[in-house]
Parts: C-alpha cells; structure tokens; sequence
C-alpha cells in the first residue's frame, strides 16, 4: 500500500492544492481519535458493564471538543473539491448538454456510499445472528447503535454536495453574500428553538450551517483567503463570538453532548457555526506552512495512502472499537475494563488501548478499502431519469439517518433488525444504477440473455 501511494504522490500534478488533501485525512483523524478517547466502556464495582461517557465524567474534557469537533473543516474541504469538480463538469459539457448535474450527482453518491453497504450488510446480519442466538436485544442495540454513528454524516453531506450546483452558482453570482444570508438563517433557527420552542426546526440547522461552511470552500477555492492576516481574522472573529456564547452565554462549551445534554451537534448550532469558522480562518491561516510541508515526500505519502482509504477507517473505526470492547467482556473476563473514564489510571492506559484499536482495524481496512475504489459508470454510462436520481438519494438519506438515529435494531420484530431501515440505501442506489442490489439485477438480467442466445 505504501509503495502505491508513494508512486501516486510522485504522479501529483505541481498544481494540485496538498492541503485539501492533508486537511480531508486530518479532520477524519480527529473524529476517529475524538469517538476513540470519548466512548468509556468500564465494569463498575458490582461487576456490570456499563457504558460511560468522558464528557459526562470531565467538565474540562468539554474543551476538547473545539480541537476534535472537526466536521466544520470537512465541509470547508467537500466545497473546495465539489466546486473543483462542478466547474470541470460545466466546462466540459457542451451547450445544451442534458443530464450533466445528474450525472455528476450520482457518481459523487456513488463514491460516497459504495464503502457503506459491507458495513451495514454486516452488522444486520450479526443483529439477526446474535438475536436468534438470544442475546440480549438491548446489548445488540447498543453495539450496533455504537458501530453504526458515523453513518449521519454521510447523509447530510450528500444533501450538501447535492445543493453544489445552486451554491456554486450563488457564490459565482452574489460572492460572499451567498455566504453571509446562513448566519441570519442560523440565528432565526436557534431563536425559534430555543425562544419560541418551535419542534424540529432546529433540524433546518444541518442545511444553514454545514451549507455556509460548504461556501467557504468555495472562496477558499477562488483566493480569497489568500491574505494570511485576512485569515486570521476570520479565527479571531470566530473565536471571539464562540466564547461570548458559550462561556458567557448559554449554550454549552461542549460540541459534542454528553448524553442527556444540549446538543451543539446534533443538530448543529449558532456555537459549532461559530467553531467552523474560527477553525477555516485557522487552517487557511496555516496553509502556506502547509503546502511547504507536504513538499516532503513522505509526508506528501502519508497523506496520499490516508486519503486513498479515508471512508474505510471513518466508517470501520466503531466497528473496531465495539469488538474490542466485546472481545474483553465475553472472552477476557473484562480484563482492562475496570478503570472508569476520567481517572488517572484511564488516562495513562489510553496510548495502549489506541493501539489495540488500530491493530484491530488495520485487517479491515485491508479488506473493505477496496471499496472506495469500486465504482464504475452509472447504468452502463447512461443518464438516470431525474426522478430516479431524487428518490435514490432521498431513499439513502433517510435510511442512511435513520440508521443513526433509531438504529438498524429492532426490540420486537422476530429478525430482530428493522428491514425497511436497512434496505433503504441498498433500494436507493439501485434506483441511481449502482450498488449490490442493482449489480444482482444486471448479472441475472445478463445469465438471462446469454441464455436466450444459447
């Protein structure tokens, strides 16, 4: 594997931004450590396994949260890439060209969800496995609730690259006003929900505020950010609005809740809004720093080999943890699990655990990397009808959300999963011509046909 990166990142054209590249496979890093060093699994004194929380145990852990929360700087690198790939799109499409967003939107869902389906396929096939074998359905849920989270994301971003075209156009037309509307409508959103009570609006918040950051990429993108002092000031202004309405104000220092808390996350808020932008002006503070760094060839490696199975360590990363976590409970007799997070000991042991869970997830990405590499052309290179292309994308949002947030677990069916939750990605990536259900079709459609001509 390293020595394919290498010959990758010695093919890199001179004009390829590298700190695009290095910030995509650093924020995913910060997740993967940030859910690693969070999650505290621990047996308490009566002998029980209990699921704990840091944030919940260590007020000072909630700080943490600014330097691990990084999907603000996610999105700020899906724009710049999305707008990179738009502005290709529409440069090479004739005039009058039909299909050209379609196309193009269902190749990048392609890309994003095809490393999806061997993880969902294989915890609702050990959901089905452990609950006919009588476990108990609260334990599979919470393993399965555990290994499934990162699934979320997925959905909102794709609704975000989704809506590329319009904020392109938006930003090529109104430049930073495009931006700057978001933070009204963020606003107006927190106030109804938290002033008005209004339900669910807050909801509209994953749209406002990862959209704005998606815009930023844009600009990022077209130079603006060129000025290092202009940069700066960007951190400085977020920073400053961040702590005026989280130490000062009410919403909670942390952007990751603890169970039973205000959310910053889920869904965003005016203070993660905050967060991302004080987080854009910073790394695009550092990029000049950046880029002469990743002039070093193993450096440059290292970011390329990363890059080249991100989606594989972003969604296995839980999986890894929970066998971990169930290998020393069921077979170790909870060796190592009786320190409670938050304690000295629990600190001094985490070096040891981060490598157990590497260790663990190298094997698995070295079997299901390959699926980020696995896409082909959409219906054998033909448009898909509109229609298709917004029920399949609907179809994996929602599944794909649902996955997140009910689970793919069932208290009371006989299977023991909810099959409607499960089938709902693999069902919409049919309908847009790709993935496991729709290859099933094509290969009988083609045993069929080869048939006949016999």
């Amino acid at each position: 594997m390293w020595r394919k990166a290498r010959e990758l990142a010695q093919m890199t054209p001179p004009e390829r931004n590298r700190w695009v590249d290095f910030l995509r496979a650093l924020s995913i890093m910060a997740v993967v450590c940030g859910h690693w060093l969070m999650a505290g699994v621990y047996v308490d004194a009566a002998g029980e396994l209990q699921r704990g929380d840091l944030l919940s145990v260590s007020t000072w852990a909630h700080w943490l949260t600014w330097a691990f929360q990084v999907m603000p700087v996610f999105f700020l690198v899906g724009g710049y890439s999305n707008g990179v790939s738009w502005d290709a799109t529409l440069r090479k499409a004739e005039p009058g060209q039909i299909g050209k967003y379609r196309d193009w939107f269902a190749s990048r869902v392609q890309r994003l969800i095809n490393p999806i389906f061997p993880l969902l396929m294989l915890w609702a096939v050990l959901a089905v496995i452990l609950t006919q074998a009588g476990f108990p359905r609260e334990q599979i849920r919470m393993a399965t609730e555990a290994a499934l989270i990162p699934v979320w994301f997925l959905a909102v971003y794709l609704l975000v690259t989704g809506c590329t075209p319009l904020t392109f156009w938006a930003w090529k037309r109104f430049g930073w006003a495009s931006f700057a509307w978001f933070i009204p409508a963020a606003v107006l959103t927190d106030w109804l929900t938290f002033t008005a009570q209004v339900p669910y609006v807050n909801f509209t918040n994953f749209l406002w505020v990862f959209l704005a950051l998606h815009q930023l990429g844009f600009a990022w993108r077209d130079g603006k950010f060129d000025n290092r002092l202009f940069a700066l000031g960007w951190f400085a202004v977020g920073l400053a609005v961040l702590i005026s309405i989280t130490v000062y104000g009410f919403y909670p220092v942390s952007m990751v809740s603890p169970p039973g808390e205000l959310s910053n996350s889920l869904p965003p808020t005016l203070a993660l809004f905050a967060l991302g932008v004080a987080q854009v002006g910073l790394v695009l503070a550092l990029e000049p720093w950046g880029r002469k760094m990743l002039d070093n060839l193993n450096i440059w490696t290292a970011t390329v080999l990363m890059n080249g199975m991100i989606m594989t360590v972003y969604l296995w990363h839980l999986t890894a943890f929970v066998l971990v976590m169930t290998v020393c409970w069921t077979l170790l007799g909870g060796v190592g699990l009786d320190q409670v997070p938050g304690s000295p000991t629990w600190w001094a042991s985490r070096p040891l655990w981060f490598l157990v869970y590497i260790v663990v997830l190298l094997p698995m990405i070295a079997v299901f990397a390959r699926h980020e590499r696995s896409f082909g052309p959409i219906r054998g290179g033909r448009t898909v009808p509109k229609a298709r292309v917004v029920a399949g994308v609907l179809l994996i949002c929602v599944g794909l959300a649902a996955t997140a947030g009910v689970t793919i677990t069932s208290p009371d069916s006989l299977s023991g999963i909810r099959a409607s939750v499960v089938a709902a990605p693999f069902v919409g990536a049919a309908l847009m011509g790709f993935g496991p259900i729709y290859n099933m079709i094509v290969r009988r459609r083609e045993k069929r046909d080869a048939a006949r001509r016999q």
